[in-house]
């Protein structure tokens, strides 16, 4: 029977994506080679005791029984520090889960440890999200052929994988479900000690970059609130979206040894660097029994949004997504503040930011200004609510890009001459603080998963709320006004005497990014 006429032009379409696709394999390279996936869990707590960590863990915990432990890593020397100790103690299992893994010292060296850790006999789970793995399928396959490592990539395409061009074109016929990613980061080691929070895997997570760093802040956690972390990641790592990267990218048995080689010669030649010099000396002040200075005690809970959402149809309901949950669990009564990389709260979120501080609770914002930004559509999106937020009383801090040299702030502003803000966190009143992946936006709410902890401990907000103070302070960030004629402004500090700057500080291509991401309405994207 013959086709309809009017179904032909739909026929020739889907033939020529699917022409793309094929196109785009063949420049993928190997695509779907048979490599068995099996389910693996944590550790379970017997296991947990006999290790190191967890016997160090235990005795921290013994005086707080229910609670957890925790510690803020703003201090990105400190939070790479932390992250090598827990990869070189431990001994029966490390899982790392990431969005992004760059190429450069920090990454290098963790790498170089976590081979080390994996020929002392520690089981090593890598979960990267596709994104992040994209032009790294050689280094994460002859990562994934040493015989205790696995390395899985999330929500994959199987093509267009050799760099971000070809997997540009790869997204452009399955954009509604790819532009979804799994945005989580977390590190546990034998199942003791997790860390959450914002960073990724790469230089200017861990102020080793030039010439621009971010910002960021972690939580290293122990006791009770580490066990559901662990099973978050169990739920990710045998969920169908993550596949093994080996059905994407061959590599020998014995490519490892190469990777470990290279790794070892490239370390030496940079093992007197300024980085790793100030590495040990930070090492060499601390007591080996310590991870860090002090813990904070608490209770705590583990959030994280469900693995199958980034591949699901249509928006998912508020309160099927960690935001959701999230929100649903803050009252404030007093105070609130946040701080976010990315703020773009939307016309609802804007109205309930604005009754809370029309009913007397101070509400407190510290984001990016548009010079500071890494990705200007976002501020471009954030902009047309300021002036009813600051209207309704809430106080508004933007990050400034340029600030005196100098060593690293407490919230953890790097003392190079650039910087942009990465932090993802908020605390309640006086005794409430959440740390974790998610930025105040609609892509966090909506379309990338996330990972988090609300922790109740009235030592650990006042520290979060000291950091907020340094980050909101006049010589690190704008603080945002209005006039009486409702005109903004930036108000600065700089040699000793207050600037107010009427115009909003960025260059044309940043202005011009802000001003197309309006036009063309990519709120609900961002």
């Amino acid at each position: 029977m013959a086709i309809p006429e009017a179904r032909r032009p739909g026929r020739y379409r889907s033939a020529a994506l699917w022409l793309l696709l094929l196109a785009l394999s063949l420049l993928a390279g190997c695509a779907g080679a048979p490599v068995p996936r099996e389910h693996a869990t944590a550790l379970p707590p017997w296991e947990v005791a006999e290790t190191g960590l967890g016997r160090w863990a235990a005795e921290q915990a013994e005086a707080h029984p229910g609670q957890s432990g925790m510690a803020l890593l703003a201090n990105g020397k400190d939070a790479f520090a932390v992250r090598a100790l827990l990869t070189t103690r431990a001994e029966r299992r490390l899982d790392i889960q990431t969005y992004l893994m760059g190429d450069g010292l920090t990454t290098r060296a963790l790498l170089a440890q976590v081979l080390d850790a994996a020929e002392r006999g520690v089981e090593v789970r890598l979960l990267i999200d596709d994104i992040g793995a994209v032009g790294q399928g050689e280094r994460l396959a002859a990562l994934d052929s040493h015989p205790r490592v696995q390395v899985r990539v999330f929500h994959p395409l199987p093509v267009g994988r050799a760099n971000l061009a070809t997997r540009v074109l790869a997204t452009i016929p399955v954009l509604p479900r790819h532009h979804r990613r799994m945005h989580n980061k977390l590190w546990v080691a034998d199942n003791a000690l997790a860390i959450v929070g914002g960073r990724n895997l790469g230089d200017e997570y861990y102020n080793a970059s030039e010439p621009r760093n971010f910002a960021d802040l972690d939580l290293l956690t122990l006791g009770e609130v580490v066990a559901p972390l662990s099973m978050s990641f169990d739920l990710y790592w045998n969920h169908g979206l993550a596949q093994p990267v080996g059905r994407y990218h061959r590599a020998d048995a014995e490519a490892w040894r190469a990777l470990r080689d290279r790794l070892a010669a490239w370390l030496a030649e940079e093992n007197d660097s300024d980085y790793f010099a100030a590495l040990r000396r930070r090492h060499e002040e601390r007591e080996r029994s310590r991870l860090v200075d002090a813990l904070h005690w608490g209770r705590a809970e583990a959030l994280w949004d469900p693995p199958g959402k980034p591949a699901r149809r249509g928006r998912p309901a508020l309160d099927e997504t960690m935001g959701g949950r999230l929100w649903s669990r803050l009252a404030p009564e007093a105070r609130l503040s946040l701080v976010s990389a990315y703020f773009v709260p939307t016309a609802e979120g804007s109205r309930a930011l604005q009754a809370l501080a029309e009913g007397g609770v101070e509400v407190q914002v510290v984001t990016n200004s548009l010079e500071a930004t890494d990705v200007p559509v976002v501020h471009g999106a954030y902009m047309p609510y300021r002036r009813d937020l600051l209207k309704s009383g809430v106080a508004l801090f933007e990050l400034r890009a340029e600030h005196a040299n100098g060593e690293e702030a407490a919230i953890g502003v790097p003392g190079s001459s650039a910087s942009a803000l990465h932090i993802k966190a908020l605390a309640v009143d006086d005794d409430t603080v959440f740390v974790g992946s998610p930025n105040a936006d609609p892509r966090s709410v909506w379309w990338n998963s996330e990972v988090g902890v609300l922790a109740e401990s009235e030592s650990l907000a006042r520290e979060f709320r000291e950091l907020v103070e340094v980050g909101a302070s006049p010589a690190l960030s704008y603080a945002v006004t209005l006039d009486e004629e409702g005109r903004l402004g930036w108000e600065m500090r700089q040699d000793d005497e207050t600037l107010r700057l009427a115009r909003e500080p960025g260059g044309p291509w940043r202005h011009a990014n802000a001003w197309l991401s309006r036009l063309l309405r990519l709120e609900r994207w961002l």
